[in-house]
């Protein structure tokens, strides 16, 4: 209780106005919307995204094979859906099988996104709190993230974009703090919302997000009153009950409670319109809750929505073993729903204006731990992430050079961009661009202002680039 006391500041302001200034009301007023899609548990980029050619000036498959195929790890090679990688020469390379057809399926996945440029790879990014190379790292001579390589710390700080100090907000809910006035004045839901509970990433400083369940349950439903059926004798209880959170207690946080009740009593009054989708979605986890998203999306107009930010999760990538059959569920299940996703958009008329983009705790080794049928990967540090939607300029790799002058890292271990030395190395790559870099690019072109860039992202002037240019005006 003391612990809740202590936050009860944070229960009374889920419709707080957050401050404003001239630069505010200049956002447009065209709709747009954020879908971040979490990996949990730390997904393995190096079998997301694999060198598909035999250029030996870059990493290539025979370096990737040498790294992972003894322990079993390595994907063979005539499996992979090849990519063409303008940034890098136009070189091959290839997406995890699960990104294209597979069986059951309900759509061909994200793999042809690709060609269509609707889809880009962020490469090589992770938590940082400035620039560091390897001899920097080793020396200790630069700051380095708080608590590397644990699970708790390193999802926190991918979510609230701060990597040398504990905040408690998020860096999706900061953007609804200084977006939510100028861009949904006449809003009827928050501005952030999750689709699988309340989440760092949908915490702001002033503002609240709505947490709501996945589908098949109708937003209808969602927040409604048990036993309040339109009755005469009904009525008359559910006024009662809104007169006695009215009612100031000396206890505050009955008070900030009776808040947050009445609140989701009106929310849930606005969610009475029950719009579905018309594509099929899947019935996995993360299907379930983009299907939600989908149907706030199409419910926008109703909701006086010009801006939205959603959050949901794909749980299970913490793969110390067993890797290659669980990733590969992991990969089609989330292929095949933000394709569903993407395509509902296309029906919707929305998606030049709804993103959906991926963060997960950390990397994983490049060197396998185990083998055979139990071999899987351990924490690491630097990723790759997906970007998808029609503003997207898709088609291509983004994000700063690694040591070889490329945005993807070299695929030696112990070489110049493992931030291990000696026969120990293991593979961890270093970032060589931050999480705030990603999500800068992201916010603006969602509308965040120049002047509440540094709010949002406070260790953002630490980095010389602040666009990394994967994103339509």
């Amino acid at each position: 209780m003391t612990a809740l006391a202590s936050q009860t500041d944070f229960f009374g302001k889920i419709t707080a106005l957050a401050q404003t200034s001239d630069k505010e009301s200049a956002v447009p007023d065209d709709y747009r919307a954020l879908v971040c899609i979490f990996f949990t548990g730390g997904n393995d980029g190096n079998n997301m995204i694999i060198p598909n050619h035999s250029d030996t000036s870059v990493s290539n498959y025979a370096d990737y094979s040498a790294g992972r195929a003894a322990q079993g790890l390595a994907l063979a090679q005539n499996t992979l859906l090849p990519i063409a990688v303008p940034r890098i020469g136009g070189l091959t390379y290839g997406l995890h099988p699960s990104f294209g057809p597979v069986a059951g399926g309900l759509n061909n996945g994200l793999h042809e996104l690709w060609a269509q440029q609707k889809m880009a790879a962020i490469t090589n990014v992770g938590t940082l709190v400035r620039p560091i190379t390897r001899q920097q790292y080793q020396d200790n001579s630069v700051p380095r993230p708080r608590q590397l390589f644990s699970h708790t710390d390193q999802s926190n700080q991918q979510m609230n974009a701060r990597a040398d100090m504990v905040v408690l907000s998020g860096w999706g809910g900061r953007i609804a703090d200084r977006m939510t006035i100028p861009a949904n004045p006449d809003r009827l839901i928050p501005t952030i919302g999750s689709i699988n509970g309340t989440r760092m990433f949908t915490i702001g400083e002033s503002t609240q997000p709505l947490s709501i369940g996945p589908a098949p349950a109708p937003l209808s439903s969602i927040l409604s009153l048990t036993g309040y059926n339109g009755t005469p004798a009904a009525n008359a209880r559910l006024a009662a009950l809104s007169a006695g959170m009215d009612i100031v207690d000396v206890n505050e946080l009955i008070n900030e409670s009776s808040k947050v009740h009445k609140e989701s009593i009106r929310i849930a009054q606005s969610l009475n319109n029950s719009l579905d989708t018309t594509v099929n979605f899947p019935t996995s986890e993360i299907g379930k809750q983009l299907k939600q998203v989908a149907r706030l999306v199409k419910a926008r107009s109703a909701l006086h929505m010009n801006r939205q930010i959603f959050f949901c999760t794909v749980d299970g990538f913490d793969t110390h073993s067993g890797q290659l059959l669980g990733q590969a569920g992991l990969f089609s299940q989330f292929s095949q729903a933000a394709r569903a996703f993407y395509d509902e958009m296309v029906v919707q008329g929305v998606s030049d204006k709804v993103t959906q983009f991926t963060l997960s705790d950390f990397g994983r080794t490049f060197g396998p731990g185990g083998s055979g049928t139990n071999v899987g990967s351990d924490h690491a540090w630097a990723n790759h992430a997906f970007v998808i939607g029609g503003s997207v300029l898709g088609g291509n790799f983004y994000g700063m050079n690694a040591s070889n002058g490329t945005p993807f890292q070299t695929l030696v271990k112990n070489g110049p961009d493992d931030l291990d030395l000696g026969t120990a190395a293991r593979g961890r790559w270093i970032p060589t661009t931050s999480v705030e870099q990603y999500a800068a690019t992201i916010s603006k072109w969602f509308g965040l202002p120049d002047a509440d860039r540094n709010y949002v992202f406070p260790n953002l002037p630490n980095f010389a680039v602040s666009d990394l240019g994967f994103m339509q005006p």
